[in-house]
């Protein structure tokens, strides 16, 4: 006797979200960050980033600080873009103090600027491409190249980080002899490493593969968001303080704003790696119209600095975007109040709107195409 097959009853099934912990100690977060994706299935359908924890209250340290004493904390923020937040800090001091910086200074705080430029932007395409893959090669090339510019930060300030080399009216010392020859090896040797990178990750199936057409974000959605720097710039946004409002002396030079078309990861790397040439452009037309001496800082500057009462914001453009300081002084040695503008926060800001509806895995690489320093981020 036979028995006439039963097909089991079909049970509708329910499904929950699931909430997946990344960071804070995650090689994936580039720095003490945390991000708690809600997924279903492989899908990013929200994102809670996490941010605190390497707060050390900066600002308020620097209220404690006199003038030169809180560049040392500007070190701290960006620490790979340092000379760079220094120049911000230095402006906004010595535009409510309104000194006139000598020439031969103003060009060394610009040459060294753009290196610094380049070598974070190293930084970036070394991190970057181990996030998408490529492992070690991509972070062996950028740190060849950042190595070299570092030696020679080295050379100049005495330290590899944290250099504390800027001051209101000028810099702590001239640099030594043979700059220009050595600043011109070091230029040559950057612009191999660009080409070598270009040539490694711009066109490489893998990387294309995994950037090009994710995330993209519109100008409009850009703005709204308050992104700045390449990040903006990666939109289509020809937008660079650099340019739109010159600071130092930027307005002699001749460079070109770089931008891309979609607003995805891929333009976001492509951006970086096009500013990196820009740099490099500016810094060999520096070295060709700094004067050969002269003071590198204001005659007759007293260690200890008193500003007249009144407030500024000072807004520069280092390598992760706009690098603000808003300073007030009430007269006396020290700022009244000291308020830091970080690119990096705003520019994270934006993670969930750009990660949701991707997968996790590609979730990793839009963060790290952000670019973001936690202590700058935090403070």
């Amino acid at each position: 006797m036979t028995t006439e097959y039963q097909a089991p009853a079909e049970h509708e099934l329910e499904t929950i979200d699931l909430n997946i912990n990344v960071g804070p100690q995650h090689p994936a977060t580039h720095g003490v960050f945390r991000m708690i994706l809600t997924v279903d299935g492989e899908v990013v359908v929200d994102v809670d980033p996490v941010i605190g924890y390497m707060h050390r209250g900066a600002e308020k340290l620097s209220e404690n600080c006199d003038y030169r004493q809180a560049i040392g904390y500007q070190d701290r923020t960006d620490y790979l873009a340092q000379f760079n937040t220094e120049l911000g800090y230095v402006l906004a001091v010595e535009k409510l103090a309104g000194l006139e910086v000598p020439e031969r200074a103003e060009y060394i705080r610009v040459i060294l600027s753009e290196l610094n430029r380049i070598s974070s932007h190293f930084m970036f395409t070394g991190a970057f491409g181990t996030d998408i893959g490529l492992f070690g090669t991509p972070f062996m090339y950028s740190f060849r190249e950042r190595e070299t510019i570092q030696d020679f930060f080295e050379e100049i300030t005495g330290e590899r980080m944290m250099y504390n080399y800027f001051r209101p009216g000028g810099v702590a010392w001239d640099v030594p002899e043979g700059f220009e020859e050595r600043c011109r090896y070091v230029l040559a040797e950057a612009r191999k490493g660009i080409e070598d990178i270009d040539g490694l990750m711009t066109e490489n199936e893998v990387f294309v593969a995994r950037c090009r057409g994710l995330s993209p974000v519109s100008p409009e959605d850009a703005i709204n968001w308050g992104l700045s720097g390449p990040m903006l710039r990666a939109c289509g946004v020809k937008h660079d303080l650099r340019r739109a409002e010159p600071y130092s002396i930027y307005d002699r030079f001749d460079f070109q704003i770089p931008t891309g078309t979609n607003g995805d990861v891929f333009d976001r790397y492509l951006v970086r790696l096009e500013e990196m040439r820009q740099s490099a452009l500016i810094v060999e037309q520096a070295l060709a119209q700094i004067p050969k001496d002269g003071p590198t800082m204001v005659e007759g500057m007293k260690r200890i600095l008193r500003l007249p009462p009144g407030e500024i914001y000072m807004r520069t453009e280092t390598p992760r975007g706009e690098y603000g300081i808003y300073l007030v002084s009430k007269g006396g040695d020290k700022p009244y109040r000291l308020k830091i503008r970080s690119p990096a926060f705003s520019n994270l800001s934006a993670l969930k709107a750009m990660s949701a509806g991707n997968y996790v895995a590609d979730a990793i690489i839009i963060l790290g195409s952000i670019d973001i320093v936690l202590c700058e981020v935090d403070r």
